[in-house]
């Protein structure tokens, strides 16, 4: 596919159902790696998502319709702005659409005094880890990772995401 332009603007109230539905679509990608549990994990809901859009963490890439096709939710994690989730509609999938929100992502977290972009990602998903390595993400050591890291890597521990190899990443800004 080639590099398309995109329109990224903050999510708003009304795309976030609508982004549960990308969330469950990318999602279904996985299946095609007998990754199931991660196809079948749970997308969240619009009252999870609220506050994401509500706080200006929730960035859209949209079509000429102005209809969302991918999205990028950002946290503040012990100084880096992490990326909670992207994800982008599997037919718009290797456009770079991805690639764009990072970077918004990044624009975003030097504009709020962060110092770096860090996500916790699968090892070996081709879309996953191979693929922020070529954005220059770097995969962090567990003695490089911070409390906030470990926090969010814990939590997905619980949820059972471990069954595959996971790991945190880090991009300086």
């Amino acid at each position: 596919m080639e590099r398309v332009a995109v329109t990224i603007r903050v999510a708003h109230a009304g795309d976030l159902a609508l982004l549960i539905e990308i969330e469950r679509l990318a999602g279904s990608m996985f299946r095609s790696l007998g990754m199931d549990l991660v196809a079948d994990d749970d997308p969240g809901s619009v009252d999870e998502l609220a506050p994401y859009a509500e706080d200006g963490r929730a960035f859209v890439a949209v079509d000429a319709t102005d209809r969302p096709v991918a999205y990028l939710l950002v946290d503040a994690v012990d100084g880096a702005a992490h990326i909670e989730q992207v994800s982008v509609l599997p037919e718009q999938a290797g456009r770079r659409i991805g690639g764009a929100l990072i970077e918004h992502a990044g624009t975003w977290a030097r504009d709020s005094g962060l110092r770096a972009l860090t996500l916790t990602t699968y090892v070996g998903v081709p879309w996953n880890g191979p693929y922020y390595e070529r954005l220059g993400f770097r995969y962090l050591t567990p003695g490089e990772e911070t409390e906030g890291l470990r926090s969010i890597r814990e939590r997905e521990r619980r949820s059972g995401l471990d069954a595959w190899p996971r790991a945190c990443m880090r991009r300086p800004l």
